[in-house]
């Protein structure tokens, strides 16, 4: 029996490969080709389009991206055991797959063998889901590389991204995000869509990069003072910016803020005022 694409089921493919998930990478297997190519298609049209993929284990969104047109797809796969399957893909779609085995938390991205921007989209492990993506909001220069994220997280990682100031879910990742990128929630995902099945539901999420993020200020600055300001949730700012700041208190009473307030009422332009305020001179 053939899937879609002419080659093997997927659970065939893990079957023969002596696959397993592996927890220590955060692994869970999507396997259902109409799933995957769901998320393919959420990248929006792809005829043309260069894609990098993070994570591909078994290849079954890789298969999604070639289905729907990808012109080329670049795929970053640190497990070895997952080398043999995706070269069976590149040899059923020459010169379309190009095979990565690195780490993606230590890739050149604009070293890729891409040319013009290109779209990155995953069904990132749970593990390195959050700093893969900080470190894709802090790429420089910016615009950058990308021109939009399609990425599954865990639901609860998706909700913070998307949060919005005053709720518990709102911190430096949404200040982030919300900074550099549009984003948003387009559906989600059952844990019984995957294999192994995980304890959380799943969330694909679509981030288009703002081309002039207002107000500008510096992306190192912006993480150090949202690290500072929620790595403390439950203190005033007063208290919590004492770390970066010598005078916290005559600092934001300067800029009109509330020295008593905590950082999850401030606004993102709030924070990005507070970066420029404390940048270097």
């Amino acid at each position: 029996m053939t899937a879609q694409d002419g080659l093997p089921p997927l659970r065939e493919v893990i079957r023969q490969a002596g696959l397993s998930a592996k927890k220590s990478l955060g692994q869970n297997f999507l396997l259902d080709l109409n799933l995957t190519r769901r998320i393919a298609r959420a990248a929006g049209p792809l005829e043309g389009v260069n894609v990098v993929e993070v994570g591909p284990g078994p290849g079954g969104l890789t298969r999604a991206l070639l289905m729907e047109g990808a012109a080329k797809v670049v795929v970053i796969e640190r497990d070895e055991r997952c080398i043999p399957p995706l070269e069976e893909i590149a040899a059923a779609y020459p010169g379309r797959l190009e095979i990565v085995s690195a780490d993606a938390r230590e890739i050149d991205y604009a070293a890729l063998p891409i040319r013009g921007p290109a779209r990155l989209v995953a069904n990132l492990p749970y593990s390195v889901g959050t700093p893969l993506l900080v470190g894709w909001l802090k790429t420089e220069p910016w615009p950058p590389w990308f021109d939009s994220l399609v990425l599954m997280f865990q639901r609860e990682v998706a909700e913070r991204i998307v949060a919005v100031p005053g709720g518990k879910d709102y911190g430096r990742l949404a200040v982030l995000a919300q900074w550099r990128t549009e984003p948003r929630i387009l559906f989600s995902l059952p844990p019984d869509a995957f294999t192994p099945k995980p304890k959380v539901a799943s969330a694909v999420v679509k981030l288009v990069p703002r081309t002039n993020p207002e107000p500008p200020c510096d992306v190192g600055n912006l993480e150090r003072i949202t690290a500072a300001a929620f790595g403390q949730r439950r203190k005033m700012l007063r208290s919590s910016l004492k770390q970066i700041a010598p005078e916290p208190e005559a600092l934001l009473s300067s800029l009109g803020l509330d020295p008593q307030a905590r950082a999850e009422t401030l606004q993102i332009a709030d924070f990005c005022r507070i970066a420029n305020a404390l940048a270097p001179r």
